[in-house]
């Protein structure tokens, strides 16, 4: 690791107990996530409420880290190195899920899966099969668009329209099957429907004679999803009724282990 640039006065404890620099810094790698990955100095200042010269110091300190990088146009872009640790961290994010995806699998019959949004796609980070003979097989890694998927309707219920319809303008909403939604309004309608009813579905939107039931993670650190997928003769309307409370007390669960993972 290059030795840090950070000024000794940037070191200092913070109020939490913790070292200050590493904290302003992680802070502005997160603020850097949440503008697109690509930001300028001026406007990390005023997002962060920090002067420009400790900025300038601690970028400096990332860039040579590999955590950053600087665009021809001076302005800073979210490096390479991440990739790695986010890759890791989404491996052992599905590893912590696995105990509870199993428990969903005991409680339904079907198979679950654990989905993050990455960027402009869903990635599936975990699965546990049925024991159906016949059942669904998602591959985990796998990446797909959200606009098709339960996860996806879950992983974007609660995102302003207007970045949901820019999201759907970058990756278009190519049709699986003739189930799919393929206009944003019609995304957005059914965006709207899982805010109302507190789950997302899939009713063979992504392959045809699959439905598929999710809901979000509450408080994951980062956004996460688990669903159940089954044939549609299965997963029927009035199954749905028993599974999805299922589901919601899973994730709740979820996001409680996942908070002591990382306590305060």
């Amino acid at each position: 690791m290059p030795p840090s640039s950070v000024s000794s006065t940037d070191s200092t404890k913070s109020t939490t107990g913790g070292v200050q620099s590493l904290e302003r810094a992680f802070d502005l790698l997160e603020r850097m996530a949440d503008a697109g990955g690509e930001v300028g100095l001026s406007e990390l200042s005023a997002s962060s409420g920090l002067p420009l010269p400790t900025i300038h110091r601690l970028m400096r300190t990332l860039v040579v880290c590999g955590y950053v990088r600087q665009q021809a146009n001076r302005r800073y872009a979210l490096g390479p190195r991440l990739i790695r640790l986010g890759e890791s961290a989404s491996r052992l994010l599905g590893t912590w899920a696995r105990p509870y995806l199993a428990r969903l699998v005991e409680e339904t019959g079907e198979t679950a899966n654990m989905a993050l949004l990455d960027g402009d796609e869903i990635v599936y980070v975990a699965q546990v099969p049925s024991k159906h003979s016949m059942r669904m097989f998602t591959e985990v890694g796998r990446r797909v668009l959200p606009h098709s998927t339960g996860v996806g309707k879950a992983l974007l219920a609660n995102t302003p329209d207007n970045e949901v319809r820019a999201l759907l303008a970058r990756t278009g909403m190519p049709a699986a099957t003739e189930k799919t939604i393929t206009t944003p309004d019609g995304f957005l309608a059914a965006l709207a429907d899982v805010r109302r009813l507190g789950y997302a579905i899939d009713d063979n939107e992504q392959e045809i004679g699959v439905r598929c039931l999710a809901v979000s993670v509450p408080n994951s650190p980062t956004a996460a999803a688990i669903s159940i997928s089954g044939p549609a003769g299965r997963v029927t309307e009035a199954a749905t009724d028993k599974i999805v409370p299922v589901l919601q007390q899973v994730a709740g669960e979820l996001s409680e282990a996942l908070a002591s993972q990382n306590p305060a």
